[in-house]
């Protein structure tokens, strides 16, 4: 239950929060008057700027950590991901891939780099895989959101469509509310996907909830052809992730087919995609992480 005392300090973060989101918004540029595009250099243009945000919060077991790291590298240079990207216009994509935790965890591992060969995949498919993934402590899907906004905004090229692909396995317990930094990322001109990792193993996994795919359809993803894959096992996540991967280079969402066939169906009869247009954050509570966090560190006595 929670006590008065409890309320009032849940108020007065969220009183800071909101001033601190306007301050960081207006810093950031993150509120601009018209959609933004990635800025063009020496004129190569890109169907796609795809920044891959990991989480690697230790609610995630190693062995869960490299999964992670296997099933994307598997996934960009399969087969499939490669000739999605070939049917673009351009027949090229920019990525970057960075892991994330709470506020002050950033790690990038691969910086931009466009892909429009099975040579450049398998090239970034191998830096994934050059070290482990290393895990650190809460949970901020705002701060992931905020940083590849910027990340998409600072890209070196021209590109056609600027989505963030988030993959989690807990709600935000950490940083500015996760809707607010979601809807200055859509007010930008840039789209967020979800993978929420509806699985259990890390040490922290009592920070999750049972409805993760729920919370990332009302309050993480949003902009133009935004969607949710759930994972519900860790056999699905390869299969998840290549599916992922090539619905956002096509610009196409679950219900949708690509334009040409490709080389093996794509077919996961267990995963359930889901498709939302705009996240619909009023009828869902979008600060149930940061309570349960509250909660906890109250019982536990665990640092602010």
């Amino acid at each position: 239950m929670w006590n008065t005392g409890c309320l009032q300090r849940v108020a007065g973060a969220l009183a800071v929060t909101v001033a601190v989101t306007v301050a960081l918004a207006l810093t950031l540029g993150l509120l601009p008057a018209a959609p933004a595009r990635a800025q063009q250099a020496d004129g190569l243009r890109v169907d796609v700027a795809l920044a891959l945000a990991v989480d690697v919060s230790r609610s995630m077991s190693p062995e869960e950590l490299e999964i992670q790291r296997q099933g994307y590298a598997a996934a960009i240079a399969s087969p499939q991901v490669i000739q999605a990207i070939q049917y673009g216009a351009y027949g090229r994509i920019a990525i970057t891939f960075f892991e994330w935790a709470g506020t002050a965890h950033i790690r990038e591992i691969v910086g931009w780099t466009v892909i429009g060969s099975a040579a450049d995949a398998e090239a970034v498919a191998a830096k994934l895989l050059e070290n482990r993934g290393a895990s650190a402590s809460r949970t901020s899907i705002s701060g992931a959101i905020l940083h590849g906004t910027e990340l998409l905004k600072s890209a070196p090229y021209a590109a056609d469509r600027l989505v963030i692909d988030i993959s989690g396995d807990g709600p935000n317990n950490e940083g500015i509310m996760v809707t607010l930094a979601r809807d200055a990322a859509v007010e930008s001109g840039v789209a967020i996907n979800g993978l929420p990792l509806m699985t259990t193993g890390g040490f922290y996994s009592g920070f999750s909830i049972d409805d993760l795919d729920a919370y990332y359809r009302n309050c993480v993803i949003g902009g133009p052809a935004s969607f949710v894959i759930p994972v519900n096992d860790w056999k699905q996540f390869p299969e998840a992730v290549r599916r992922k991967l090539v619905l956002e280079i096509g610009g196409l969402t679950p219900d949708q087919q690509p334009s040409a066939p490709l080389n093996a169906p794509l077919t996961a009869p267990v995963i359930k995609a889901q498709f939302s247009p705009r996240a619909n954050s009023a009828a869902y509570d979008c600060l149930i992480g940061e309570k349960i966090w509250e909660q906890r560190r109250q019982r536990f006595y665990l640092d602010p």
